[in-house]
């Protein structure tokens, strides 16, 4: 499968990210666990120790076989990092964690290994593991003192103490039997030899037998460590598949993380909507963006035009979003729910088995009559016999699957195209080509038939010109017809795809303009009512005053505060701000500290020219300026405020984030800032995903990225204006 859809190196890729080797497919419930992956994905947290597969160590508990110590330590590194999890107090995940309660005696065994698994906490072992020790420090003492000799210096290749085979020698050449008598325990490449000398053989048999005594100690404990797992095998398999459940869900956290993908659930829906999608094969990659709510989707069109890849990327979403795996896509993108996904796109014809193309696309057709619920992808449909015979043969199989499947079919059958298109269920795509520039543009017009563009095709890829002019006189006439038919019902189709563009981007702009009025007008509202707040304030420290009067002067006196409390209170007034203003195309104005000029006008907005920076500005934030007369013209250079390279969000509301963030960029844009960096902070990632939103959208935004680790990480982001 993975091969079909070219998606290899992606899975290698994650399956690298996964703490031991699996398959890369999840267990279980894919709403469950795509639950527990969005808590997870705005957490930090460490990934896990790379751990071996441990199910032949549970079935050798099982039949009351004894563990060695690194077998067992494998288990408790599952342990340990699972009660480091549970130390995170994930409040939101506490119904996953909760239920893993680590029993008591695992912990106790737990507490006799170290970080790198050796055994500790046991006397008679720790006494001799000292004298080994101890004696290892004596043969090495003893070898230096041979480096050293002068007798034996000629023989000696080097100074320094080699290990081969597990014990420390001495590398020399022949003839050093003269000087020194030693056991021989290896040759090297050049023909030198690995000498152990006989002098220290004594110390060399005390250490062997100590060694001998601490494997039976160890032995020993390993059997009883075991004995007591044996009695947990139950808890040891629950926590040895739910280590497998979070390794699935953190290597695609981190691999969505690492190359800024996103996860799609798939739905219950019947209607596919593919945003900015692209393919983990390719490097430079063509967004696809598609709508299809029908139940076969044809696409035809010119040859090297991205039929197939077009094929291969509605089939690799479907199989992704199915297993959960991360994708470069829209986040607000629908991929339907399919119990399986089957490309029939290789060339089945096998000499061995002595089967033909055609007979191994009808036999794969088979395999798909009585299935239900699968999404079949089939490219060049009419491979390997008859075009008008194929066309009635493929429009009946294709009208039989389409009752309880989906399929996608890549075809230059334009009579198989013209069939099928009759059907209410059937959508054909076409691809394009740029007639100017005569090469496919890769991308694709709804509702028409491609024509192939062979001789275009043919003459790009160096065929010569005589043969392919050639080739187009014996082409008929009626068919020329024909595809010039089908180029102008393209061309047509792609002019008014191109106006609808126009019409959603000018549709999307005045969104994003009424959403800024919005946000002046809550903004005006705001500062009215702080000002209210200040004038109520100095009205209820007049009457405080008066209440004072009252009581330590006249009764004139108090009168008099009493009339000064009110007057105060008679002259608080608010003034609403004026949203429309009367501006018009070349007038100079002012917004805060900065001077533009005003290069358009579409409602309550106007395009200002600020210092060289083109900006959209509500009009109720521009103020008249009038240049002041000066004897010699010169040039007027607005100065920009000085802004902060940082702007910090932390406790603020998401509404009000995304208007200090909007006016911030503005700001640091007039203040010349090329990079800025805003401080988000975790939390439940509400905040941290608007101001990705926002940042996506923003028109001064170059690009974003995440800070280092070390500069906030997932809380931050680096912009770059």
């Amino acid at each position: 499968m993975i091969n079909k859809l070219d998606l290899v190196e992606y899975i290698n890729k994650l399956t690298s990210l996964f703490a031991r080797e699996k398959d890369y497919k999840i267990q279980g419930s894919i709403e469950s666990l795509y639950k527990y992956l969005q808590k997870l994905q705005n957490r930090d947290f460490n990934a896990p120790p790379s751990v071996k597969n441990l199910d032949t160590e549970i079935m050798h508990l099982k039949k009351f076989g004894v563990l060695k110590h690194d077998q067992i330590f494998e288990f408790l590194k599952i342990i340990r990092y699972f009660i480091y999890l549970k130390t995170r107090n994930w409040q939101d995940l506490s119904e996953w964690f909760d239920k893993i309660e680590i029993p008591q005696d695992i912990l106790e065994i737990d507490k006799h290994y170290d970080k790198k698994g050796e055994v500790i906490g046991f006397e008679e072992l720790d006494m001799i593991n000292e004298r080994i020790k101890e004696l290892k420090a004596q043969i090495r003492q003893q070898l230096y003192k041979y480096i050293n000799s002068k007798k034996l210096e000629p023989f000696l290749v080097d100074k320094q103490i080699h290990v081969q085979g597990g014990e420390e020698t001495l590398l020399v050449r022949g003839g050093y039997n003269k000087v020194i008598n030693a056991e021989i325990l290896g040759r090297s490449q050049s023909g030198f030899f690995y000498i152990f000398p006989k002098t220290i053989e004594k110390l060399k048999e005390k250490e062997d037998n100590l060694k001998s005594q601490k494997e039976e100690i160890l032995y020993e404990i390993a059997k009883e460590f075991s004995n007591r797992l044996r009695k947990w095998t139950k808890f040891l398999e629950f926590i040895n598949r739910e280590f497998d459940k979070f390794d699935h869900i953190q290597a695609r956290i981190f691999m969505a993380k690492n190359e800024n993908l996103e996860f799609i659930l798939p739905s219950k829906t019947k209607k596919m909507v593919l945003k900015n999608f692209c393919h983990p094969a390719l490097n430079e990659c063509k967004p696809i963006n598609l709508e299809w709510d029908k139940q076969v989707l044809i696409i035809t069109g010119v040859n090297a035009g991205g039929k197939t890849m077009l094929l291969k990327s509605i089939l690799s979403s479907a199989y992704m979003a199915k297993h959960l795996l991360p994708m470069k896509i829209r986040e607000n993108s629908i991929i339907p729910s399919f119990k399986e996904i089957k490309p029939i796109i290789d060339d089945p014809q096998n000499v061995k088995n002595d089967i033909s193309t055609f007979a191994g696309r009808i036999k794969e057709f088979k395999e798909v009559f009585f299935k239900e619920n699968y999404l079949i992808g089939v490219d060049e449909i009419e491979l390997g016999t008859d075009a008008n015979e194929a066309a009635s043969l493929f429009k009946v199989i294709i009208e039989e699957i389409m009752k309880k499947n989906r399929i996608v079919i890549t075809t230059h059958h334009k009579r198989l195209a013209t069939l099928l298109a009759q059907n209410e269920e059937v959508e054909l795509l076409a691809a394009i080509y740029d007639e100017k520039n005569q090469k496919p543009t890769y991308e694709f017009i709804k509702g028409t038939i491609g024509k192939s563009y062979a001789f275009e095709t043919a003459k790009r890829y160096g065929i010569p010109f005589n043969i392919i002019e050639k080739a187009k006189k014996e082409y008929s006439d009626d068919l020329e017809k024909l595809d010039v038919l089908i180029e102008k019902s393209a061309a047509l189709e792609f002019e008014q795809k191109q106006k609808i563009k126009e019409l959603e981007s000018e549709l999307e702009d005045v969104k994003l303009l009424k959403e800024s009025l919005i946000r002046q007008k809550e903004e005006f509202n705001e500062t009215i009512e702080k000002e209210k707040n200040r004038l109520l304030k100095e009205y209820n420290e007049a009457i405080k005053k008066a209440k004072e009067a009252i009581r330590a002067k006249s009764v004139k006196d108090a009168h008099r505060a009493l009339n000064e409390a009110n007057k105060v209170r008679s002259n608080i007034k608010v003034k609403k701000s004026e949203i429309n203003k009367e501006f018009k195309v070349g007038d100079t104005v002012k917004y805060f500290t900065s001077i533009g000029e005003i290069l358009d006008i579409k409602g309550k907005n106007a395009l200002v020219d600020i210092d060289g920076k083109k900006l959209w500005i509500p009009k109720n934030s521009l103020e008249p300026y009038r240049l002041p007369k000066k004897a010699k013209a010169q040039i007027i250079k607005p100065k920009a405020s000085k802004v902060d390279i940082k702007l910090d969000l932390h406790g603020m509301r998401l509404e009000e984030a995304l208007e200090k963030t909007e006016e911030y960029l503005n700001n640091a844009a007039l203040a010349g800032l090329e990079e800025v960096w805003i401080y988000h902070g975790m939390g439940k990632g509400i905040l941290a995903k608007g101001i990705t939103e926002l940042l996506k959208q923003h028109p001064l935004v170059k690009e974003f990225h995440d800070a280092p680790p070390h500069m906030g990480g997932y809380g931050a982001k680096i912009v770059k204006l």
